[in-house]
């Protein structure tokens, strides 16, 4: 399966969560995760909400103790009450063999547990506890990310490898080994879940490391090994620009490839930061790569010395945000809205030919140019507005494209 670009799809088993697919020919899927106390049912149900109407498709919450599975059950309750119900992932470690075992109720509410391989148990336990986790799975057909991360990865299994390295004839660096493993731990574990009854086409397999070049090559081994549906995600990826970047950066190299079934852009937020930038974030990766679309886009021009004013700036900014504000309203009511280009330019250089190339687009004056905007819809130019309310009547022409565009269906 291959997009517009020509971007040739890797083949791999279908997964249902919750009704909806991963991976086969189903689209990349944008899934984010809480950082509340799960045990704060009000400020999980909160987020999980937002993050719903975000546009995450999956929500993963942790479970690390009896008082957040307790809560599980709740908290999906009171998101189908308030109409914002999504997929909640359950993220176990070190003793979700225990809580899934204890709250069946917490078991049965999620839509897909995650599974460390690396923080399962030590020695013998692994095996047993491991055991638990997917025989609950199979109880409640549920499906299972087996995510691997290089920050937990398991010692033993390191230790052996890099053991077995060591008395080779022809050693190979210790970071190609650390990759080996992680693929290693994350086909072991889903062949023994498989050994335990759950189904291919119930496991999705993650491989997350911290390093861009580190998390492409281990992908890359991963992919070329299994079939088995793939979630993508730089894990620490860190804050800011900088986490954007990386995530970006790392993630596009393995979406061009055709890897990747779910994606997730963890970011550190700044404080007071909304959650839901991470969601942003992961769905402008896929919408520029034009692998989906998700609300509408505006062109922008960076501005230069002809364009002193900011009118520009803040008119973009506005529709920017006033467009994706109104998106959870705009998905139900107007069908496509989410393919939308709108440029916002500003000065004479570039601003006609980019708003002819939009849906609806208007070329601000730069500095010395005549205060007129001319407004051009769907390549034809419409009309030029002049003095203080530019912005303001540019807005409302953009509501009545979309109402006339995409209303109606």
């Amino acid at each position: 399966m291959s997009n517009q670009f020509g971007i040739q799809r890797r083949q791999s088993a279908q997964v249902m969560i919750d009704g909806l697919p991963v991976g086969g020919d189903a689209p990349v899927r944008v899934q984010s995760m809480t950082n509340t106390d799960t045990a704060d049912i009000d400020s999980t149900v909160t987020q999980c909400a937002e993050l719903a109407r975000a546009g995450s498709e999956f929500v993963r919450i942790t479970v690390n103790n009896e008082t957040a599975a307790a809560a599980v059950p709740r908290i999906r309750e009171r998101l189908e009450a308030m109409d914002a119900a999504v997929p909640l992932i359950g993220d176990f470690h070190f003793n979700g063999h225990r809580l899934l075992s204890d709250y069946p109720a917490c078991a049965e509410a999620l839509a897909k547990y995650r599974i460390n391989p690396g923080n399962v148990g030590r020695g013998e336990k692994r095996d047993s506890q491991f055991a638990t986790m997917i025989e609950i799975a199979c109880r409640y057909d549920r499906p299972v990310r087996i995510g691997v991360n290089w920050g937990s990865l398991d010692p033993e299994l390191v230790v052996r490898m890099m053991d077995e390295n060591a008395r080779s004839s022809s050693p190979r660096p210790a970071d190609e080994i650390m990759r080996e493993a992680m693929v290693e731990s994350a086909l072991g574990s889903a062949l023994r879940a498989e050994e335990l009854g759950l189904g291919r086409d119930h496991i999705i397999l993650s491989c997350k490391m911290s390093g861009v070049q580190d998390l492409i090559a281990v992908y890359r081994l991963l992919a070329a090994r299994s079939d088995h549906a793939l979630h993508l995600g730089l894990t620490e990826a860190g804050m800011g620009s900088k986490g954007i970047v990386a995530s970006t950066a790392a993630l596009s190299v393995l979406l061009q490839e055709g890897i990747g079934d779910t994606i997730r852009v963890s970011l550190t937020p700044a404080p007071g930061e909304s959650r839901t930038r991470e969601v942003i974030v992961a769905q402008e990766i896929l919408q520029t790569m034009g692998m989906r679309s998700f609300a509408p886009m505006v062109t922008a021009c960076p501005g230069c010395g002809r364009t002193t004013s900011t009118v520009f700036q803040e008119l973009a900014e506005d529709i920017q945000g006033y467009l994706r504000d109104q998106m959870p309203l705009w998905r139900e009511t107007y069908p496509g809205v989410e393919t939308l280009q709108v440029a916002v330019m500003g000065c004479v250089v570039n601003g006609p030919g980019e708003s002819k190339h939009a849906n609806i687009g208007i070329s601000l004056p730069g500095t010395g140019e005549q205060p007129s905007a001319p407004v051009y819809i769907d390549g034809e130019k419409v009309t030029t507005l002049k003095g203080p309310e530019i912005a303001a009547r540019f807005k409302t022409m953009v509501d009545e494209y979309i109402v006339e565009r995409f209303g109606g269906h």
